[in-house]
């Protein structure tokens, strides 16, 4: 129990304890000031050295009148014992400082004892040489040594004057906190608990995970059990000649955060809990760049519920808010108290891009979250969410959130390897990615928009699964495998290269208030289906109700960021548990998953619109020789309302490119989107497009899967118009009539079967999907 010192109106220092004794008379003060019990030490403190600075001068008469009386009356009280007196109160001074619990009257009756043992045992010697017992004992010694001599003689009293003064000995040995500590249950050792006034956080250019203290009897970490593989460093899929976008365009951490006074809040958290009858050891410190965790052990038999309806005790007595209780800590037989930091330090971007595990990891969709409440930096696969939704309340930092998570992408993958669809209907935050090649179509802007770009989703999901299908693989991590060996047995693969496709929606709230229906069911579907072909949902909110995150997008969107929320019932609609509405905001985040159940505490990555548009720039420029087939206003309405059917192409007149890809595939026999992307340095969008109409004009057959396509005309017959001069009307005639032939003696198609050859993506669809 602490004990705290009153001060009344009249002067008068009482003691009490913390807690109120019945019948204790305390009169009614007009004013009073409490002191802690390190207030106290330091106060016995200077009052022991204040009287060992006084002997000091009184031994040269320079301690003044009051100081030179003192020190005579000591003299004739104790003789020489006496000039001991300055080494004895520096002791004294020490001990009360460093004792475990503050017992001024244990250092005193040291004291007591060591003087009475030194002058019973120098006026025993000098009665027993015949000295005179006063001028070395003083009266004291005197009157201790002369009984005791004339009753037991002389060895006897020597021996029991001696036992005094080692017993004095013993007891200022047992007083300092020195001694071994004796583990039970329920108790961290004492080691442990100095480890943690020790810093453990540092920022440095490339800030390592710092190791928490190893406890024995505790299980592996969950953070341990998501650890990603590590691979050779740089070893990132379909980078081709795409150069990564250097780190240096970042800016880097500085400064640490500042945890206050770590051994005063420890104590302070000890003794809260005590005064609730809940015996608590503090057993590691974990200072983070937000908050500082204290991770406390509670004795054996102390319920949890007890612990966490003490948080408003703990913000009171700690003068901090709010305090959030994590109990336990997932894997550990620990309760973690989380105390926000005087000062907080910033977690840059590039501190994370820079770590080992993000250069390390071979997944392509690796996201930097930020650092948890160790300074350890957090990483998540979108792959394996395999969507994400984030909420967050007005100014929490949902929109730098998703400005990390684009350049986490951005930063590992070339645009043949990851697509985006970006849709902004706040229209000022995700324009400035316009000049990126990674982007499908520009940034959308509104609701009928972004209705159809779903709807194209939903298609290209179709679409995809029938070539997975075609080609016998079970997701597209085995089909992008097949592509690479069948690259690399030849120079050229007809094999369709199938990129990741990311959709990030900044404000779903607008959306679904304009087309609330409608949207839910396509990203139902989405969310259900999409993940094993590599279409990914990245969800942002920051109105979390349940008209906006419905039950069924919660049901099959498991992975959820959870920004600092206005009430406890925000934080459950987006976690289902309370918790967000703890956080302190700009960045400071709970995530879950599937991996993580319980909700993780991290500070998001900072990124700010000048590096925004530096990274930007820097792919723009790198990248300026990319084509970028982007879809027309027109053209995407038209899709929307045909229902994505799209009618058949006729004409060739309708591209100013046709005669040179109709010479192209003719002269090479082989005709695929790839071999026109090479030879015309064009889009995806627009070598299929140009195939359909090669198709629809008898040039070439139809798409039957990972088969290349057959080519109906010769290359002698092109030959010879070509020695002839331009062709006339009959020559081409003859041309068309051979190719109508060879299409009339095919047969005709039958109804497709489980495992049959997916259908070639339509012309509007085609118009989307752009390298």
């Amino acid at each position: 129990m602490e004990k705290v010192l009153v001060l009344g109106y009249n002067g008068v220092m009482q003691r009490r304890n913390g807690k109120h004794k019945k019948g204790a008379f305390l009169p009614s003060l007009p004013f009073h000031f409490s002191l802690p019990e390190k207030g106290v030490r330091i106060l016995w403190g200077v009052f022991f050295f204040a009287l060992a600075v006084i002997f000091v001068f009184a031994f040269f008469e320079k301690a003044g009148t009051a100081g030179n009386f003192l020190f005579s009356v000591f003299l004739w009280l104790l003789g020489k014992t006496v000039f001991l007196f300055p080494f004895l109160f520096l002791i004294a001074a020490f001990a009360v400082y460093v004792m475990k619990e503050l017992r001024v009257s244990l250092v005193s009756l040291s004291l007591v004892l060591f003087v009475s043992g030194l002058s019973g045992i120098l006026g025993t010697f000098a009665k027993a040489n015949g000295m005179p017992v006063q001028e070395f004992a003083g009266f004291f010694g005197f009157a201790l040594a002369f009984p005791l001599s004339q009753a037991f003689g002389f060895w006897v009293s020597m021996f029991i004057f001696l036992a005094v003064f080692l017993g004095s000995l013993f007891l200022y040995w047992q007083i300092l906190p020195h001694e071994k500590e004796v583990l039970i249950p329920g108790q961290a050792s004492l080691d442990k608990v100095k480890k943690v006034f020790e810093p453990k956080f540092q920022v440095s250019p490339i800030e390592k995970a710092l190791p928490a203290p190893a406890v024995p009897d505790s299980q592996p970490s969950q953070k341990e059990a998501i650890s990603l593989p590590k691979t050779k460093h740089g070893e990132l899929p379909f980078l081709g000649e795409y150069k990564l976008p250097p780190t240096n365009l970042l800016e880097d951490e500085t400064g640490s955060p500042n945890a206050g006074d770590i051994e005063l809040y420890s104590s302070v958290i000890k003794k809260t809990f005590g005064n609730f009858d809940i015996p608590v050891e503090v057993s590691e410190v974990n200072i983070g760049p937000t908050v500082t965790q204290y991770a406390i052990r509670p004795a054996e038999g102390v319920k949890l519920s007890r612990i966490t309806g003490l948080s408003n005790d703990l913000a009171l007595a700690l003068a901090a808010h709010p305090i959030r209780i994590e109990a336990p800590i997932p894997g550990r037989a620990l309760v973690g108290i989380e105390v926000p930091n005087r000062v907080r330090s910033q977690v840059r971007l590039r501190a994370l891009l820079e770590a080992d595990q993000y250069k390390t990891s071979p997944a392509s969709l690796l996201l930097s979250l930020g650092k948890d409440v160790s300074g350890s930096p957090w990483f998540a696969d979108l792959s394996r969410m395999p969507h994400l939704l984030v909420a967050g309340a007005t100014g929490a930092g949902k929109t730098i959130a998703l400005n990390s998570i684009i350049l986490s992408l951005l930063y590992r993958n070339s645009p043949a390897n990851v697509r985006l669809i970006l849709v902004d209907p706040k229209r000022v935050e995700f324009p400035v990615f316009n000049d990126i090649p990674h982007l499908l179509t520009p940034v959308i802007l509104d609701t009928q928009r972004t209705l159809n770009a779903l709807k194209w989703l939903v298609r290209e999901m179709e679409r995809r699964f029938q070539v997975l299908s075609s080609v016998r693989a079970r997701d597209i991590r085995s089909y992008q495998a097949l592509v690479q060996a069948s690259l690399q047995k030849k120079q050229s693969s007809e094999m369709e290269q199938l990129p990741y496709i990311v959709l990030v929606v900044d404000e779903l709230a607008d959306l679904m208030a304009a087309r609330g229906k409608e949207l839910e069911a396509l990203i139902v579907r989405l969310a259900q289906m999409s993940r094993a072909v590599g279409i990914h949902l990245v969800l942002a909110t920051q109105r979390p109700s349940v008209e906006v995150i419905t039950g069924l997008i919660k049901a099959n969107i498991t992975t959820r960021i959870a920004l600092q929320v206005a009430s406890q019932i925000d934080s459950r609609t987006i976690l289902d548990a309370a918790g967000a509405e703890k956080l302190l905001g700009q960045g400071d985040l709970l995530f879950v998953s599937s991996d993580v159940t319980k909700p993780k505490r991290i500070q998001g990555a900072y990124i700010s619109d000048k590096e925004v548009k530096k990274v930007v720039a820097w792919i723009a420029k790198e990248t300026q020789d990319f084509v970028r087939e982007e879809i027309a206003e027109d053209e995407l309405a038209q899709s929307a309302i045909a229902g994505l059917e799209v009618e058949a192409i006729d004409g060739g007149d309708e591209d100013p490119l046709y005669e040179e890809a109709k010479r192209i595939v003719i002269e090479y026999q082989k005709a695929s989107s790839s071999l026109l992307q090479r030879r015309m340095r064009i889009g995806y969008a627009r070598a299929a497009r140009l195939l359909d109409i090669l198709e629809n004009k008898g040039v070439v057959g139809p798409g039957e899967g990972a088969k290349p396509r057959e080519v109906y005309i010769t290359k002698e017959g092109t030959d010879v118009a070509e020695e002839l001069g331009t062709p006339g009307l009959d020559d081409q005639a003859s041309l068309e009539t051979e190719s109508q032939a060879k299409l009339e003696q095919k047969p005709e198609p039958q109804p497709k079967e489980a495992g049959s050859q997916p259908e070639k993506p339509t012309e509007e669809e085609s118009r989307w999907f752009t390298p």
